[in-house]
């Protein structure tokens, strides 16, 4: 089938990961390319990777490698069956299977990056559990505030930042009212004290493994550059955002620049989907697992609407809706 339709591919980030994700689409021949691809460049079966139960699901140098390989298939899956997109973003580790959506990267250099990078912060964040501790809660982490407009909350947490709160950090803008922040788990533990003082009333610390999106994740540059400086950066061939302006990418060198930047710095989530919003799109597909995107998207208040589609289930439903 051909589908018309202007449709925005949003592709999710770490966290997004389930036990035997994807698998379903295995149906698909392409797919399955895409895991033998993976795989070779894993060194490691990606089929039982994908199998692994949760708490080994949950470290970065694991779970950035399938969230990624959930994602491609996803995008693999649409493709099969005739949905193309007209624009694409991923949130933060989504930004690769979008990088390969928009043609800037093949799939192969998408693994290679995306294992050098799990790799890279997974090193980082074992560091900081020797430092700090061995538990999520005692060493740098990240904490969402929500229930608050983003206008008011930025100024407050940056005037903090500014009078010497230091080691926080502004990390993911998601949506109107929900914004993530780095930190030390001293830092986060002021700031959490001082947002209640404020009257904002949900401030919940998140079971991720480190400090992401901010300057305590720097070292992880070091082991990422020298494998990106290898690879071919093309530019798109359609239009993607990222995340760290909010704007489209307009050419392959500023994709890969940005791909440095991105580790620490903040996603503006926010942004991209307020640009993507008037880019002429009609609806938008949750490209790979999970339904977080689904939420933000909808807390956009707009009237396109956004679907899930990171199983087999779910593209078919997509394609009697389309």
């Amino acid at each position: 089938m051909n589908v018309n339709k202007p449709i925005a591919y949003l592709f999710p980030g770490q966290g997004a990961q389930y036990s035997n994700m994807a698998l379903d689409l295995l149906e698909s021949d392409t797919v399955k390319q895409l895991f033998e691809t993976a795989s070779d460049i894993f060194e490691k079966d990606v089929k039982e990777l994908l199998r692994s139960d949760f708490n080994i699901l949950k470290r970065t140098d694991i779970s950035q490698p399938a969230v990624t390989i959930a994602n491609l298939a996803a995008y693999i899956f649409l493709k099969d069956k005739g949905i193309k997109p007209a624009v694409c973003a991923g949130f933060s580790l989504g930004e690769y299977a979008a990088l390969v959506c928009a043609g800037i990267i093949n799939e192969a250099d998408c693994f290679r990056l995306v294992k050098t990078r799990g790799n890279a912060m997974q090193k980082v964040i074992d560091k900081h559990h020797e430092n700090f501790g061995d538990d999520d809660l005692s060493s740098p982490g990240m904490a969402a505030v929500v229930g608050i407009s983003i206008e008011q909350i930025i100024p407050l947490i940056n005037q903090w930042i500014t009078n010497g709160l230091k080691d926080l950090h502004i990390a993911n803008i998601n949506s109107p009212r929900q914004l993530v922040i780095s930190g030390t788990a001293i830092a986060l533990d002021e700031a959490k004290t001082r947002l209640k003082e404020a009257g904002i009333k949900r401030v919940v610390r998140l079971p991720v493994a480190g400090p992401f999106h901010s300057p305590l994740i720097s070292d992880a540059v070091k082991d990422f550059k020298p494998v990106l400086d290898t690879v071919t950066f093309r530019d798109p061939v359609i239009p993607i955002f990222s995340n760290v302006t909010g704007k489209m990418i307009s050419s392959g060198s500023e994709a890969k620049e940005l791909a440095i930047r991105q580790i620490t710095n903040p996603v503006c989530w926010v942004e991209q989907e307020t640009a993507i919003s008037i880019s002429g799109i009609e609806v938008c597909l949750e490209a790979g697992p999970g339904g977080v995107l689904q939420g933000l998207w909808q807390d956009m208040k707009t009237d396109i609407p956004i679907f899930a589609a990171g199983t087999a289930e779910d593209i078919y439903k997509c394609i009697s809706f389309l």
